[in-house]
């Protein structure tokens, strides 16, 4: 008898949850006032009050339902079906001939129970037609109401969408709405085709009442190795300019031990993006292409870039000058061959051109590292290393000894042979539930003394040497490699850590000492005699708390050079975030030009309800005293649909984009937690 009820359970409950489109698990129990089982003719029948639970809890309650031998004929009427937590759907009647599925009366909703006030939304229809070989519900004299049939917003003739087993159908998906001050009102049209499971596209149409339609694409495929993924946008505007951008990024896999990057980042002009809002404040578009091989103990990486500037104009330190073609670097480290020590091996290879000049450069390097522990928990790391450059230039303007530029086509090369010791000493220790651990750090490094004014090309790859605690104790200090350490130094410091369950305390000083530094070389740079500027940071860490600061503090004139200061609070929705940057320091290593930098920025949330949100975020120049940008919106979020209203305000002035003004409306539904 269990058998037997499983059995036709089993048959009811598949073929009812079918007959609406849905793939359901197999039955757990029925329960039916009179089941009947024709052994002739292999019909089943139910009579009365019928509900078959599924194994996962979904069930169909139904009176009077038969089932046809070849299954393909179901008759029942009062039908409710619970497709899962709060998808629902009840029909006077349904009806199953073949592959076509009718059902009258129906009642559609995706939030049943979601709301103490009743269904937020439901549509009802005069019939339902599902169509399981095209997997589509065809509703006729549809209604969409909202919160129990209370209110009608939408009536339509005839509705159609994919049934719930499709998860991917060519279809328009839900339009949104923005507005801005110069272009006027935007409403945006997206159309998803689909062309199989691992391939699609959504191209989008937007209506502007100031502007000439823009069209958007978005392309996707996915292979067994590979990610394809390109988007891209074009317009006619007003003044007859043809105005796009296009953006790619492939990902190929070509074995266990190397892979592949296609990226490219192009657009007409350099205020579009900004103008149609595809700008995320980068300064410069990259496109090019990477390989990558690695190992165990070696990684090969081969890469090519073509910049395209957005910034405006303000001399060479504010442009990339030139495309990187090549770019190799390699690096191989072999296995210990005594104790710790092991040798690591390493290579460059950069080719520069633009405006008419072209420079090449191959640098290859060999180090020895031996890392040792001794009593007391001492440990001592040796290391020394020879690098050689070989620079090619043609028509590239290099700096000369008086300090003045002029064109030259040559080779040049330099040698530069190194080696630093480093000592550090962590102590620790446990008292209560917190742990203690205090670190003095020292590294000796002794390198050729170069005058760093010689810098080769004027256009060079580094921006200066701003001491951090993040460059401290690294090899070299500087952004690039063109530019040197500047002969023997000695960098030391101390850090302080102090941490629990709940906090996590950290603090770290340290400064550096350059033996071969001029009293007046990089004196805006923090070196005064030979030392340098202090550097630290400070942090702290709770549950819902978290405050961090960087700073670089002038020794002789005891003041702050630059700061970096964050605090982040939040709990349940509500949170407020602070960002501060102060810093005062010329563009680049060899110009005084001032290139300050004072900025606030601040953000915080708070919820208004459980499903409402507000949200916003400001940046502030304060050394020029304007708002940079501020941005804000409500946003509500119900289990059974969402909406957000935002606003955004862009100071920015760059050639015909002055500025901008942007409200942006969105609404969807939402069928048991994913938005549509």
């Amino acid at each position: 008898m269990r058998y037997v009820a499983s059995f036709l359970s089993g048959y009811l409950f598949i073929t009812t949850a079918f007959a609406l489109g849905v793939d359901m698990d197999g039955a757990k129990t029925i329960k039916s006032d009179k089941i009947e089982y024709n052994i002739k003719t292999e019909e089943i029948k139910a009579s009365g009050n019928t509900e078959i639970t599924n194994a996962s809890g979904q069930k169909v309650r139904a009176d009077n339902l038969s089932l046809s031998k070849d299954k393909t004929n179901v008759n029942a009427n009062d039908i409710e079906l619970w497709l899962g937590s709060h998808v629902y759907v009840k029909a006077e009647s349904i009806t199953r001939n073949e592959h076509e599925t009718i059902a009258k009366d129906a009642e559609f909703t995706a939030c049943d129970g979601c709301d103490d006030y009743g269904n937020a939304w439901e549509i009802s229809s005069k019939t339902v037609i599902h169509d399981s070989t095209e997997k589509m519900l065809y509703f006729h004299n549809a209604t969409f109401w909202v919160y129990n049939d209370t209110f009608p917003i939408l009536w339509l003739p005839y509705y159609e969408m994919p049934d719930p087993t499709v998860k991917y159908k060519t279809g328009f998906l839900n339009p949104s709405v923005n507005t801005t001050n110069d272009m006027g009102t935007q409403i945006n049209i997206p159309l998803y085709i689909n062309f199989s499971n691992r391939h699609d596209l959504t191209t989008t149409f937007s209506y502007l009442t100031k502007e000439n339609p823009l069209f958007q694409a978005e392309h996707r495929l996915n292979l067994h190795h590979s990610e394809f993924r390109s988007k891209g946008s074009f317009t006619h505007n007003k003044q007859g300019e043809n105005r796009w951008h296009f953006y790619n990024n492939d990902k190929i896999e070509l074995g266990e031990n190397a892979r592949a990057f296609v990226y490219i980042a192009r657009t007409s002009d350099k205020t579009y993006l900004q103008k149609y809002g595809f700008y995320d404040y980068q300064p410069y578009l990259d496109s090019g292409a990477k390989v990558e091989l690695f190992g165990q103990t070696s990684y090969v990486v081969a890469d090519a870039h073509i910049f395209q500037e957005l910034r405006q104009a303000y001399g060479n330190q504010h442009s990339i000058s030139g495309n990187i073609l090549p770019n190799i670097r390699g690096t191989y480290q072999t296995d210990p061959f005594f104790e710790e020590t092991y040798l690591n091996f390493s290579g460059d290879i950069l080719g520069v051109s633009g405006d008419d000049t072209e420079s090449q450069r191959l640098i290859g390097e060999a180090r020895i590292i031996s890392p040792w522990t001794l009593w007391g928990g001492n440990r001592i790391t040796l290391s020394a290393a020879t690098r050689y450059d070989i620079y090619n230039f043609d028509k590239t303007y290099i700096y000369t000894d008086n300090q003045n530029s002029e064109s030259f086509s040559g080779v040049k090369s330099r040698f530069l042979p190194s080696g630093y010791i480093e000592w550090g000493l962590p102590l620790y220790s446990a008292e209560n539930d917190w742990t203690y651990i205090i670190e003095p750090r020292a590294r000796l490094t002794v390198m050729q003394h170069v005058n760093n004014k010689s810098v080769f090309a004027v256009n060079n790859d580094s921006a200066g040497r701003f001491l951090s605690d993040t460059t401290l104790f690294s090899n070299n200090r500087y952004a690039g490699l063109d530019v040197w350490e500047n002969g023997n130094f000695i960098d030391y410091g101390a850090r302080w850590a102090a941490f629990n369950n709940d906090h996590n305390i950290e603090v770290f000083i340290g400064q550096t000492y350059d033996f071969d530094t001029d009293n007046e070389d990089f004196n805006e740079n923090g070196f005064r005699n030979g030392f340098s500027d202090y550097v630290g940071r400070i942090a702290y860490t709770r549950k819902y708390f978290q405050i961090s600061s960087r700073a670089r503090f002038d020794r002789e004139k005891t003041s702050l050079n630059h700061t970096e200061n964050s605090v982040y609070v939040g709990k349940d929705g509500y949170y407020l975030t602070l960002g501060h940057i102060w810093d005062t320091q010329p563009i680049d290593v060899l110009s005084n030009d001032e290139g300050n930098t004072h900025e606030i920025t601040a953000g915080a949330g708070l919820p208004i309800t459980k499903r409402i949100n507000i949200r916003g975020s400001v940046i502030y120049n304060a050394y020029e005293h304007f708002v940079q940008r501020h941005s804000g919106g409500i946003y509500f979020e119900h289990p059974c649909y969402y909406f957000s209203l935002e606003y955004s305000r862009d100071n920015a002035i760059k050639s015909d984009y002055i500025g901008n003004t942007t409200y942006r409306f969105q609404f969807g539904i939402s069928i048991d937690g994913k938005h549509y």
